[in-house]
């Protein structure tokens, strides 16, 4: 029987992730384009699993106690989602072609699966509300639950992270029709650029 945790855990954890930002865009957008959705998923679905069980365990207090680190996946993600949002902006600009048939964008460079990889790891590392909210928040309340109590919290959390980034990046396949056009990418590459770099103000803001 399913401990009454797994649900709170599944329900706070899919709350936290939902929400649009860097990594999810990543993630829609390979797989729009059916680039190496699996590696993507993967990695993101992984990175979430491994700072959930490092809440869990005790690792919120830990990061709360050493405030410079958090300060320095600070500057480290605005100056990521910066670049990343001004590769995003150039594109935009170029119109750099339509998804075909065969899922292939035209006039877009191959993206070799490392490049995917180390894009989603970084998305899913360089970014301080991770460890806010994933590791500090759902973390600390996931510690609070008496044993197993805590371990089907954290089981909870896990599901809904895997369920969320395989629905995303399987799921966006469904929306490659709209983008046989090049417009369609434009505009959400002008979107996607938008959203990286009012992050990366955000950020720094918050920094000040």
């Amino acid at each position: 029987m399913v401990d009454p945790a797994f649900w709170r855990g599944m329900a706070l954890g899919a709350s936290l992730i939902v929400a649009i930002g860097a990594q999810n865009a990543f993630v829609l957008r390979q797989g729009i384009l059916r680039r190496h959705v699996g590696v993507v998923v993967a990695v993101c679905a992984i990175c979430d699993m491994i700072l959930i069980a490092a809440g869990v365990a005790g690792m919120g207090g830990l990061i709360a106690a050493y405030p410079r680190f958090l300060t320095a996946v600070t500057w480290g993600g605005a100056a990521f989602l910066f670049w990343y949002g001004l590769r995003a902006w150039r594109a935009a600009l170029r119109g750099a072609g339509a998804l075909q048939a065969d899922g292939s964008r035209a006039a877009m460079q191959e993206m070799h699966w490392s490049r995917a990889f180390v894009l989603a790891l970084m998305l899913s590392i360089l970014n301080p509300h991770v460890y806010l909210d994933t590791v500090i928040l759902l973390g600390g309340i996931g510690a609070r639950e008496a044993s197993p109590g805590n371990t089907w919290f954290a089981a909870g959390a896990m599901t809904a992270s895997v369920l969320w980034f395989s629905t995303l990046g399987y799921g966006a396949r469904w929306l490659a029709p709209l983008f046989s056009r090049a417009r369609a990418w434009q505009i959400l590459d002008g979107i996607v650029g938008m959203m990286m770099w009012g992050l990366c103000a955000g950020l720094v803001v918050q920094q000040w």
